[in-house]
């Protein structure tokens, strides 16, 4: 492993670890803010002008700089280089060669025309971990543009995601940017741990569509294994029931019942203890099969008492239940339940949520705030042994 590096700070679980961080948006970005907090020296190497596009992706700004970059890049150094003139191309590939990761989402091909694909960066450092993200994979859908927004609609996911009947909703943040920034750490750290046995290298892809076909989950696992094609449901599941919202005095609640005995527990609290007993209901295929009937059985009790008194009560009672809280309400009540998932802005910037594994012997570490374009130019190239220029023709 590298350890020579100047950001070894109080040990994380991947101190040692040096990371040259192409990545760009949030896929990439996220994954190595997490691999940052957990110790790994992250470089990220950023085009002159303007850097990281979300540096510009505001409002909101936080201290002149867009929060949605603030978001994902804490912890790490950046070095602002141009890869299309040969003394950037060097220093980038002088940086590569002292790394133990690379993570990268262009366009399939961008980096070999650089000069900084797999196979040619392999040969200077055979133990390189290198991570590719792209939209649709590297073959049929190379050309294909990686948005979120787009492969939440072709990939799925907005046709089970809305009211029934409607045109499709997208998730409101871009969950499958966040979830193949998950894959791709997982399989980075699958690699990390091959190579501490072997000293090879090895490449990892990860796809945005494959991401998510992934974590459609039940959903998929119900086309694939029965051949059905799952429609839009709301906020009902389609497997379970009741599992979707009612209305309470107030507000609206959310009920996710998900065995016999808490349906149990349910009747008896809202004082309709029969409905467990009627054929139509007490099982939850018989729940799932007259799904109506028991939503018009349960709303006129649960409207009766407001949303919070529901949640002290029928939390009480092993039936699980709760309020739809805005963000706000959201952070209040993991700081009611002591989770720590807000920073300190002195720790890592402004408005910065924690991450959110907790590790008793190797905690994660906030040791910098997101940084400014370039910040880290100088430092780390003052850190790398002199370059031969003529290797950006490699």
């Amino acid at each position: 492993m590298h350890t020579d590096h100047p950001r070894e700070a109080a040990p994380g679980a991947l101190s040692g670890i040096v990371v040259a961080d192409f990545g760009r948006v949030l896929a990439g970005p996220y994954m190595t803010m997490l691999l940052a907090d957990l110790g790994a020296d992250v470089i990220k190497i950023e085009r002159p002008d303007g850097g990281d596009d979300t540096r510009a992706w505001g409002p909101p700004f936080a201290d002149g700089q867009a929060t949605y970059f603030l978001g994902v890049n804490r912890n790490k150094r950046s070095v602002a280089l141009d890869l299309t003139d040969p003394d950037g191309l060097a220093a980038a590939r002088a940086i590569v060669d002292g790394a133990d990761v690379l993570v990268e989402n262009f366009r399939p091909g961008t980096m070999e025309k650089l000069g900084l694909g797999f196979e040619e960066v392999r040969r200077t450092n055979p133990g390189l971990v290198y991570c590719s993200v792209t939209g649709f994979g590297t073959d049929g859908g190379a050309a294909l543009p990686g948005y979120d927004l787009l492969v939440q609609a072709m990939g799925g996911l907005m046709s089970v995601t809305g009211e029934p009947g409607g045109q499709g909703t997208k998730a409101g943040v871009a969950l499958v940017d966040v979830i193949t920034g998950l894959h791709a750490g997982l399989g980075v750290l699958a690699a990390l741990r091959h190579r501490e046995r072997t000293g090879e290298g090895q490449r990892v892809e990860v796809s945005l569509l494959g991401s998510l076909l992934s974590a459609l989950t039940n959903q998929a696992a119900a086309h694939l294994g029965a051949g059905v094609v799952p429609r839009a449901m709301g906020n009902r599941h389609p497997s379970i029931t009741p599992y979707e919202v009612f209305e309470a005095r107030d507000r609206p609640l959310v009920l996710a019942v998900g065995n016999d005995r808490q349906f149990r527990a349910l009747c008896e609290r809202i004082g309709r203890p029969g409905l467990a007993e009627d054929p139509r209901f007490a099982t939850n295929t018989a729940r799932v099969a007259h799904r109506e009937e028991l939503a018009s059985e349960l709303a006129g009790p649960l409207a009766g008492r407001t949303a919070d008194a529901w949640f002290e009560e029928l939390t009480a009672a092993g039936v699980p239940c709760g309020p739809i809280n805005d963000l706000a309400a959201a952070f209040e009540l993991a700081d009611r339940l002591g989770l720590g998932a807000r920073l300190p802005e002195v720790a890592a910037g402004p408005g910065q949520v924690a991450h959110p594994v907790r590790l008793g012997a190797t905690p994660p570490s906030y040791r910098s705030a997101p940084p400014r374009l370039g910040e880290h130019t100088a430092e780390v190239l003052a850190g790398i042994p002199p370059v031969d220029n003529s290797a950006a023709g490699r």
